[in-house]
Formats: structure tokens, C-alpha cells, sequence
């Protein structure tokens, strides 16, 4: 950093901290009360660009990037803004690395150095800048708008923050990171920082506005309950406003008692028995006593446990059959060893006149080469042929195979 702009940040922040009074007096009112201060402060922070003055004869009120600085370091819950201007840091971040790389490819080692610090700081200001909203939409999401009174204006609120919440989730598709590996290249440094620090951060961002996103729809539902309610309680006191001498009904002395009033508890609780009365310990043994036990005699079971005897010599003699699918996929096998052609699957099967089914056949044919040993595979060669899914992309239809000598 030159020594001139040391001295000038310096200075600017002794001012910050000698007129604290001054600036957290105008943060909370909203504007300056010139009356209560003295004339050169005031002129002193206009210069510094702390103050302003909208319009002639308006009052003097706080520079919005000071107000945002309070904002963000204080945690104000009146602070309602998401920094979703992305593409323009974008813009210059890749401006930047252009400006390092030719610095390089001059040899230019010490200017190379300046910009990649410049970029550095661009790159981990446009992170905190998208944490800082998130972590912003999170301090309203936790106190659910406490900053305003009525349920109406919590709702409003809640779809400035989705809106917001939406604009800051389209901002992020910005993010190329094909693009930004391109510019990168082969550069260590810059490939940390465009693509593994973005790119991680990225993910976490988009998952915290997920998030985000599945809790002010519940808080919405949860805000229009509770104003349901409220307007049926206003509905009802406006009623007895407008109806002082309105009785309710004695519903108990009517015929036909609405449902909503004629369901009661049970005056007589279900008859429970008390073990510990000693009194009915008596009574207790005698119930007990006449309880019968019924045993169920399985008597046909018994006959099939006996042991059976079997006779050696009635086992007939297996005859395995030859797997007709197998044999021609050898024969095919053998055909291209002999002719040394390429032929496929399919046609292999037109010319044999094959009793099998197209389909089963192919897929025989994949599973006899993938059978095969690596060491046996290698003299062979296999290529598919097939369409991509029109619905469904990554999946690859396979309707034929063509198998040949390396």
C-alpha cells in the first residue's frame, strides 16, 4: 500500500472513531439534528464523505456504504438488503486475471504480484459479500420479522425475502466454472482461487439458500394461520361491538342440540380391577381357579415325524442339456476367429436363422465376451450400436453389437 492512501485511511478512521457520537446518533435517528452538534464536525465528516445532503435545505444524513458497514458489523435487524449483484464482480474478477496473466507473460513478477493481491481480495470480498446476505436472511428468518408489528407486514416481508431469496439463487447460476477453469489453466494460484474457493463456496451457499427457502414457506403458512385467526377474533369482537345485547343461546334448553355442543365426557370411567383390595383376594383365587387350560392334541402331525425310508436305486439319472444360447455364441465366436471379418450380432443371427430372440441373443453375445478372460478379451474387439434415451439423458439403448479381430 502507497504511503499516501495509508496516511488518508488513517485519517479517515480517527474521524470514525473520534465522532462515534455523532455518526450512531444519526445511524439509530435516521438523520442529523444539527442544533445538537457543532458546525465544523459536521462540515469535517460531509468532507470525508461520512455525511450528505440529499437535496438542499433536506437534513444531513449518513452515506449508505457507512450505514451498511454499521449494518452488517452490528447484526441490525432492520438491515433488509441481499447483495445479489454478482455479475459485475464476476466481470471484474476476470478482468483482473487477465490483467495477471499478461503481467506474467511479460515477466513482469512484481506487477503480477499487486494484481493477484487485488484478485485475491475481489474473490474473498464477493464470497463474504454472498455469506453476508445469507447469514443476514437467516438473523430474519430466526427472529421471523420481529422488526415489524402486524402479521400482514411479517407476510409482506416474506416475500421480499423469497423474491430476494430468488434473484440471489439466478445471480449465482452466473457462476461458469467451466470458464473460470479455462482462464485458470495450468496456474496453481489461480486455480485455488477460482475454482476450488469458489466453487466450494458456491455449494455451500446454494445449499444454505435451500434451506433458507423450505423455512420461509413454512413461516408463511405458519404467518397466514395466524392470521386466519386473527381476523376470525376481530370479526367476532367487531360483532359484539356492533351487537351489545346479543345473548348467546342456551343451547342445552333447545330440542335439537347442535352436535358441536352435545358431545360430552363419560360420566362413568370403565370398570378397572383393583389387585391390591385385599378384600378381593378371595374372589380373585376362585376366578383363577376355574380357568380351564385347553391343550390341542396334534395327533395327525405325529404320523408325518415318523421316519420314512427311501430307496437309493429309485433316483433317476439327470440328463444336463446343453445351453442352446451358449453353443452359438461360441459357434460365433469361432466364426470371426476362422473369417477374421467383423460381423454383428444380429446379422450373425439372420444368417444362421437362429431360434432365439433377438434381444436375448445380443444380450448373450455381450455376457459370452464379458465371460472371458482378460487375456482372451484382448484378441477380440466389441463395439455397440444403440440410441440415447429421448426422455431420460444417460441412458444408452443398446440394439446390436459388433464383435471383431484386434
Amino acid at each position: 500500500m502507497s504511503h499516501p492512501l495509508q496516511v488518508a485511511g488513517n485519517k479517515f478512521l480517527k474521524a470514525l472513531a473520534k465522532h462515534a457520537d455523532v455518526i450512531m446518533k444519526t445511524y439509530l435517528s435516521g438523520r442529523v439534528n444539527e442544533l445538537d452538534f457543532d458546525g465544523k464536525v459536521l462540515d469535517k465528516l460531509i468532507n470525508l464523505g461520512v455525511l450528505w445532503r440529499p437535496e438542499p435545505g433536506e437534513d444531513l444524513r449518513l452515506r449508505s456504504s457507512i450505514r451498511g458497514l454499521l449494518e452488517n458489523n452490528l447484526r441490525d435487524e432492520r438491515n433488509r438488503q441481499l447483495d445479489a449483484n454478482i455479475g459485475t464482480k464476476l466481470a471484474a474478477i476476470k478482468t483482473v486475471t487477465s490483467h495477471y496473466k499478461e503481467a506474467l507473460h511479460h515477466q513482469n513478477y512484481a506487477e503480477s504480484e499487486v494484481y493477484m493481491e487485488d484478485l485475491t481480495e475481489q474473490v474473498y470480498g464477493l464470497v463474504d459479500s454472498l455469506k453476508s446476505s445469507v447469514r443476514n436472511l437467516w438473523r430474519r428468518i430466526h427472529n421471523e420479522f420481529g422488526y415489524v408489528a402486524s402479521i400482514n407486514a411479517k407476510i409482506r416481508e416474506n416475500e421480499l425475502a423469497q423474491s430476494q431469496l430468488t434473484e440471489m439463487r439466478e445471480q449465482l447460476e452466473m457462476f461458469q466454472f467451466d470458464q473460470l477453469a479455462a482462464i485458470a489453466g495450468s496456474s496453481r494460484e489461480l486455480r485455488r482461487l477460482l475454482v476450488v474457493h469458489l466453487q466450494r463456496s458456491h455449494s455451500e451457499i446454494s445449499q444454505e439458500l435451500t434451506m433458507a427457502q423450505s423455512k420461509l414457506i413454512d413461516l408463511l403458512g405458519k404467518f397466514r394461520e395466524y392470521l386466519h385467526r386473527s381476523q376470525l377474533l376481530k370479526g367476532f369482537v367487531l360483532h359484539q361491538q356492533q351487537k351489545p345485547d346479543h345473548q348467546i343461546k342456551d343451547y342445552s334448553a333447545a330440542h335439537n342440540v347442535p352436535t358441536l355442543f352435545n358431545i360430552a365426557k363419560a360420566m362413568i370411567k370403565p370398570a378397572n380391577i383393583d389387585v391390591n383390595n385385599i378384600e378381593h383376594e378371595r374372589l380373585f383365587a376362585d376366578i383363577v381357579s376355574h380357568i380351564k387350560q385347553v391343550r390341542h392334541a396334534n395327533v395327525g402331525n405325529n404320523e408325518h415325524r415318523k421316519a420314512q425310508g427311501f430307496d437309493v436305486n429309485d433316483i433317476e439319472s439327470i440328463d444336463i442339456e446343453s445351453n442352446i444360447i451358449k453353443v452359438a455364441v461360441e459357434n460365433y465366436f469361432c466364426q470371426i476367429i476362422d473369417s477374421g471379418v467383423q460381423l454383428s450380432a444380429l446379422e450373425y443371427h439372420q444368417q444362421q436363422q437362429l431360434d432365439i430372440n433377438p434381444e436375448v441373443w445380443v444380450y448373450g453375445v455381450i455376457n459370452g465376451f464379458q465371460g472371458l478372460s482378460s487375456e482372451e478379451q484382448d484378441f477380440f474387439e466389441i463395439g455397440t450400436q444403440g440410441h440415447v434415451h429421448p426422455s431420460f439423458s444417460g441412458n444408452f439403448i443398446i440394439e446390436d453389437v459388433a464383435l471383431g479381430l484386434r
